[in-house]
């Protein structure tokens, strides 16, 4: 049957997939007013605490399960999925039916059609589709989402529907041949490097399996780590094998290495309480399976092996062990307390080290755009305007992948230059809000232009750009975010890989929420303060005698 995307809700998951706002920012210079941070508090404290009591209060609602009636009524199957580095799972393809192939793509195509209905993808961030199935965007997720105990607890898990093995890839050449290399000591000192899709069951494998000798590198794309393997800026990449077998002719410089490792199941989730939906999966399954329709399927991707031949030994969902869901409210933060506060400092590190640059090259870039020769000025508003007019990611992405900069200075240095620009636009409009007299005085009296700017005018365009500047500082705080792509856990990406892999999505969200407040309120009672002392010492300057 034919997928057609329904473009409106489609842009409304991309939108509820980001819990980080985006890099993109609109105005940046506001009137210079005071800052009032206990209206901010507030205000935040109190959409916390309202978003928190939604998510408790509505999985309460007990609901008659009419979820399949639903979907047969409405004659498509939605089901949230990654398509991003998805092969071969679920990706773009402009001669595909709908314009996305795979072959998790074409199996819900034919569940939907054992249904009646046609089947529509629904994009996602990979780590965050769980969440969105929450919310009730997507009737079902399936983007290689391994079986585990406590998804099986949180959510209904069909048969699974593929077995999975993790494949280990290196750069040719690498001394790497197998998994068990790397508990030898690396050559030069130091950790093996292994990339892999953060929160993954490659994540969890090495993690585990890799001890001291490996530092495990989070990436958001399977496809991103074996870039970066391929550049030489890590050691290897644990990836499921279809993936890796996919990509495996695609990225020339790359090579599978010794034999497959870990085990385990993809399932397809549905939401507790649509047992109907859960049961007709599992029933399209079934028939796949034993048709061979399946084996043909996986046959023509490259990913039917040996260990497939067990799905026919199901004839239903894995069962669940009788246990409680582990740790939960105060209980799960102080036992991931120190990652979380980890990943804090990783964000503050990274906003106080970039924002000081960026200040400092965004007044350099607005007193040249304003003062200096006609060639400068030129190039300045070209700097300016090329870094507002490309997204944040993307800089990073040049800085890291194609400079090759290690995480931390592309970190850095992409949001400082980043914010470089919408500092000199601020700090251009303080220095054009100063009067034109005060320089032409200044020359006057005998200054040179350097020293009039230094000593009379910049003075006065600093006190007057404190509260946009401060503003900017504290989004920043939240642009690190975006760092991730580069392998950066700051706050918002660990508060995401605690969420998918406890399942404590209210208790992360709240302690990240309040670690982002503790981090930028006191800015706000600090600009306030600046200003003021700033205020008074131009008053008392300006005194007689």
């Amino acid at each position: 049957m034919e997928e057609e995307p329904d473009a409106s809700e489609s842009d409304a998951d991309q939108s509820a997939s980001s819990p980080g706002p985006s890099p993109a920012r609109n105005a940046r210079f506001r009137p210079a007013s005071r800052p009032r941070p206990a209206p901010f508090l507030a205000v935040c404290m109190g959409l916390s605490t309202f978003l928190a009591l939604s998510a408790m209060i509505a999985p309460t609602i007990v609901r008659a399960d009419d979820s399949l009636g639903r979907i047969r009524r409405s004659g498509r199957l939605v089901y949230g999925s990654d398509m991003e580095g998805g092969a071969p799972y679920a990706y773009p393809e402009p001669s595909a039916t709908g314009g996305v192939a795979g072959f998790e793509v074409e199996l819900m195509r034919r569940l939907a059609s054992e249904m009646g209905v046609r089947a529509e993808l629904s994009q996602g961030q990979w780590d965050e589709l769980l969440e969105i199935l929450n919310i009730g965007r997507v009737d079902a997720v399936i983007n290689g989402y391994e079986w585990s105990e406590r998804r099986a607890r949180e959510y209904l898990a069909t048969r699974p529907y593929f077995v999975y093995q993790l494949q280990l890839m290196v750069r040719r050449g690498s001394s790497i041949r197998r998994w068990s290399d790397l508990k030898e000591p690396r050559p030069g000192g130091g950790p093996w490097t292994v990339g892999v899709l953060a929160s993954s069951a490659g994540d969890h494998f090495a993690a585990e399996q890799g001890g001291d000798r490996v530092r495990v590198v989070r990436f958001d794309g399977a496809t991103d780590a074996m870039l970066a393997v391929q550049n030489g800026q890590y050691d290897a990449t644990l990836q499921d094998m279809p993936a890796a077998r996919y990509y495996a002719g695609r990225y020339s410089e790359l090579e599978l290495v010794g034999p497959p490792e870990g085990r385990g199941y993809y399932v397809i989730f549905a939401r507790k309480g649509e047992q109907s939906l859960r049961d007709a999966l599992d029933l399209g399954l079934g028939k796949l399976i034993a048709s061979g329709e399946l084996r043909r399927l996986y046959d023509r991707y490259g990913i039917w092996n040996e260990a497939q031949e067990e799905l026919s030994g199901f004839d239903g969902p894995i069962p669940v062990e009788s246990g409680g869901l582990g740790s939960r409210g105060w209980g799960l933060l102080r036992e991931y307390a120190r990652p979380l506060l980890q990943a804090a400092l990783v964000t503050l590190v990274l906003s106080v080290t970039s924002m000081p640059i960026a200040m400092a090259i965004g007044l350099m870039v607005a007193i040249g755009r304003l003062y200096g020769p006609r060639p400068l000025k030129g190039l300045l508003t070209g700097y300016v305007e090329i870094l507002r007019g490309t997204p944040l990611m993307l800089q990073l992405f040049v800085l890291f992948y194609l400079l090759k900069l290690s995480p931390w200075v592309a970190g850095i240095a992409g949001l400082a230059i980043n914010y470089s620009a919408y500092e000199a636009e601020i700090y251009r409009a303080g220095l054009q809000a100063i009067p034109a007299g005060q320089m032409e005085a200044a020359l006057a009296l005998g200054m040179s232009k350097r020293m009039a700017l230094r000593r009379v005018i910049v003075p006065q365009a600093v006190r007057i750009v404190i509260p946009p500047v401060t503003n900017d500082f504290i989004a920043l705080f939240k642009d690190t975010s975006v760092c991730s792509v580069i392998t950066l856990v700051e706050l918002t990406k660990q508060y995401k890989m605690l969420a998918l892999s406890t399942g404590g999505t209210i208790e992360f969200a709240l302690a990240a929420s309040a670690l982002y407040l503790l981090m930028s309120v006191p800015l706000s009672w600090f600009s306030r303060w600046s200003e003021d002392r700033l205020a008074k010492a131009g008053v008392k300057g300006a005194a007689p005698g």
